[in-house]
């Protein structure tokens, strides 16, 4: 296995720059994410560590070598895609011996079949390697897509958002073998994804991208608790987080002055001003004893709780609340937050302060 760094990578096309100055260490061992949104740069960073791009500029480190004249065999790494790459012809078995039947690996039978053995194992696939691939489900295909990546023992594996074509139910089991599987490999692992959730739950630590920058790096508690920017506040979470234009006046918040007033914490020297606030629908709380009338503008049941949009004048916000709780649209109710969980926002820039500051 092997640590990976990308620094000061910049890859330009010749009607766009689809990475800029890119710096990334993932550390040996660690399941490091890469989040955002479509043409954030994401595969282009995947496949300059493949190989299969060379940068405009910067250095590709693979281990403690400098590999960016390296070619994709050479930096031995295993790329696993969205598409299954399978032979439809051959039989489970036959496709994941294929990439050891090469003459550079040059293995012996028994070697083959012992890995083909301990991949199809730690996939539970045993029962499909007479099978043939083309007769297999979206998910019994993408385990062989990675088996025929595990029995190459690479030095790190990426993935490029290999369960977005999957349903739901089955990308919400794949996700659990995958960070199961990366932590008995005790491998790298480096995924690409535009789903949070699948960044939250996944990923050691997240780096988010956006037109080709990279925004944050962090935990997923850290980036979720503490976001750089009103586009990670937003991008990360869900529901999203609720990002209201307002006044600060002392330790108030003001985004509707006398119908929408409520206190926050953590602004000491912070100058009285217009800024963007930020409070996620969990710190929202709705209470019959609250200070702030709004009424329900939208209900969204989820089984285990409610999301509810609130409309205060014409301000939205949303707030979530257990599925018991008893509402109607239109109703009134009253509200008020969390004041310690509020974040500050610099109007122009999208800044958080309190990061900034950190």
């Amino acid at each position: 296995m092997a640590r990976i760094r990308l620094q000061n990578i910049s890859k330009r096309f010749p009607r766009h720059t689809a990475i800029a100055e890119l710096d990334i260490d993932v550390a040996d061992g660690e399941f490091f994410v890469l989040l955002g949104p479509t043409g954030a740069g994401k595969t282009t960073a995947l496949r300059i560590i493949a190989g299969l791009e060379k940068p405009t500029t910067g250095d590709v480190m693979i281990g403690d070598m400098e590999a960016t004249s390296w070619g994709p065999a050479e930096r031995d790494v295993a790329l696993v895609l969205q598409q299954y790459s399978l032979y439809p012809r051959l039989t489970v078995r036959e496709n994941l011996s294929f990439p050891l039947r090469s003459r550079v690996r040059n293995m012996s039978e028994p070697d083959i079949e012992k890995r083909v053995e301990y991949a199809s194992k730690t996939l539970r696939i045993e029962h499909l390697l007479e099978r043939k691939t083309d007769r297999l489900s979206g998910g019994e295909m993408q385990r062989v897509s990675i088996g025929r990546a595990i029995v190459r023992e690479p030095r790190a594996f990426l993935m490029d958002e290999p369960l977005s074509a999957l349903d739901a139910k089955l990308r919400e089991s794949l996700r659990t073998e995958l960070k199961n599987l990366q932590m008995r490999l005790g491998a790298t692992f480096i995924f690409v994804t535009h789903d949070q959730v699948e960044a939250m739950t996944m990923g050691d630590r997240i780096g988010v991208l956006n037109k080709g920058r990279l925004i944050q790096v962090g935990t997923p508690r850290e980036v979720y608790s503490n976001p750089r920017n009103t586009f990670v506040a937003s991008f990360v979470g869900s529901p999203a987080i609720n990002l209201l234009p307002g006044q600060l006046n002392g330790s108030a918040v003001v985004v509707t002055p006398d119908t929408f007033e409520l206190p926050m914490q953590g602004n000491a020297g912070v100058d009285a001003g217009p800024y963007t606030f930020g409070v996620r629908p969990e710190d929202v709380l709705v209470d019959s004893g609250a200070p702030v009338e709004a009424r329900v503008h939208d209900i969204e049941n989820h089984g285990i709780e409610k999301i509810l949009t609130l409309r205060v004048g014409d301000t939205l916000l949303r707030a979530t609340v257990p599925a018991k709780v008893k509402v109607a649209v239109e109703e009134a109710v009253r509200f008020s937050w969390r004041p310690e969980k509020v974040m500050l926002f610099d109007s122009a820039t999208g800044l958080n302060l309190a990061h900034k500051a950190a």
